[in-house]
């Protein structure tokens, strides 16, 4: 007798392109972990590169056939587990990257209609080469796609100005159900009041409900940057500054807050050609016209100086400020070049805004107690913030976890959630019960049972079930 990942990968070939299946040991297992590893990932049995949503629903279909579960892949930068397979029974690792065409660009429309293995970044700089003043503001690590940032209900720097996925940017999707069914949830106008919003309710499913194959985004037009840094005595004076900013209305498009050690990697590893004071700082970025930035710079110098701001800095020149930016999106890297041998945790959790003072001085503090170097940056005009706790061993990994597990509890204490946009995955699935409630978690299951009643899709993952999180 056959086993049913023999007889679904005889299945695979006979109805797949040659070429688009794969069962090296090497690929099972790189598909099953992000680009950022910080948990163990169990191999996949097979990995399938779709070109279509015709191929999603060949491989759904088999998929049912062999009662085989799917997991899907797209960039890979997802941080909670969410790519791994699911261990005794095997998987199929769907690998949507592929699916990277741009179908079309509506510029009068400011839309634009691309598959779900497109990255955001390559989107923004196709629009520029076109010389179409539009650009897609959702902006999560570089190279992350609209399918992964759909699954996990990303956002980024701009939420402050132009919201999270789940605001009105994903305009519709096509989905491929674990029947083998494609949707498209709704047409293409800027707004709809016809029934349920079907769109939203796969943003932040992690792929549990549906494979996203494509995605209609709305653009943003592209204005004139300017940034500005300022230097803190504390996360409270920075914090509170940005708070009073946000009220009195100045053109902000990002608050940033990044601590001494970001601060430090940035000068070290950063391409500008500023050093900065290592402290508590924050980068703001302004966008509008000549004038209106100004009056906005003059608005946030003002409010600065009653917070113990200092050292007020204020580019210009929208190369430099866009080199200032990049070097924050990179910040990260920096840190590890500063720290050989080291690799990092990664985790955020967000808060109301009056409250990200207390969490990142408790985060800083556990993670001082407990010797670990841990740079904090945020997203401080939104109350979001990251640690990035370093390890070199598996005592300073476990004492990371910990320091996790504390700030997600800790979080939602403050009336904030275990994530602000990183996703649930494996990694937090845990403290979706404590932050949304049993009826909620219910309900969400509900949803999936209806959708999915085989539980073939990222099976494992986002739904509490009292299987511990997987270690390093």
């Amino acid at each position: 007798m056959t086993s049913p990942i023999s007889d679904l990968f005889a299945d695979l070939q006979s109805t797949l392109p040659e070429g688009s299946i794969s069962r090296d040991p090497k690929d099972l297992t790189s598909y099953a972990h992000s680009k950022y590893p910080q948990f163990k990932g169990s191999p996949h049995s097979v990995v399938v590169h779709a070109q279509s949503t015709a191929d999603v629903v060949e491989v759904v279909k088999l998929a049912n056939k062999h009662r085989v579960p799917i997991v899907a892949y797209s960039g890979g930068t997802s941080l909670e587990g969410n790519l791994s397979g699911t261990g005794e029974g095997g998987s199929i690792c769907l690998d949507l990257s592929g699916m990277n065409k741009i179908i079309k660009i509506n510029e009068e429309d400011s839309d634009v209609v691309c598959e779900a293995g497109v990255m955001w970044n390559v989107l923004n700089a196709t629009l520029k080469e076109k010389g179409i003043p539009l650009f897609f503001p959702l902006d999560p690590a570089p190279g992350a796609t609209i399918g992964g940032m759909i699954a996990q209900g990303c956002s980024g720097t701009n939420a402050v100005r132009y919201g999270t996925a789940r605001g009105e940017y994903i305009l519709n999707l096509t989905a491929v159900l674990a029947s083998g069914e494609v949707i498209k949830t709704r047409q293409r106008a800027r707004k709809s009041s016809a029934g349920f919003d079907l769109t939203k309710l796969f943003i932040g499913a992690e792929g549990t409900l549906g494979i996203v194959t494509e995605a209609t985004l709305r653009l943003a037009p592209v204005l004139p940057i300017s940034v500005a840094v300022v230097s803190f005595p504390n996360v409270h004076s920075a914090t509170s500054a940005v708070t009073d900013i946000l009220k009195l209305g100045a053109s902000i498009q990002c608050a940033e807050i990044i601590d001494d050690i970001g601060i430090r990697a940035m000068n070290k590893y950063g391409k500008s050609s500023t050093k900065w004071q290592e402290v508590d700082t924050i980068l703001l970025k302004y966008q509008g016209s000549t004038a209106v930035m100004l009056d906005s710079s003059q608005m946030v110098e003002g409010v600065i100086a009653q917070h113990g701001g200092y050292s007020y800095h204020y580019i210009q020149d929208g190369a430099q400020a866009q080199v200032l930016w990049d070097d924050r999106k990179n910040g990260l890297f920096g840190v590890l070049q500063s720290n050989p041998g080291k690799k990092g945790f990664i985790t955020d959790v967000c808060v109301p805004v009056s409250r990200l003072p207390d969490i990142i001085t408790w985060c800083k503090n556990e993670c001082m107690q407990k010797g670990l170097i841990a740079p904090m940056t945020g997203h401080v005009g939104d109350g979001n913030f990251h640690a990035f706790i370093l390890y070199g061993n598996e005592d300073e990994f476990k004492a990371a976890q910990e320091i996790v597990d504390s700030m997600n509890r800790k979080a939602i204490e403050l009336d904030g959630t275990c994530t602000g946009e990183h996703g649930v995955g494996l990694g937090k699935k845990m403290y979706l019960t404590e932050e949304l409630g049993e009826g909620t978690v219910a309900l969400m299951k509900t949803i999936k049972a209806a959708l999915d009643p085989l539980n073939l899709l990222n099976p494992g993952k986002l739904y509490p079930d009292g299987v511990p999180r997987p270690s390093l």
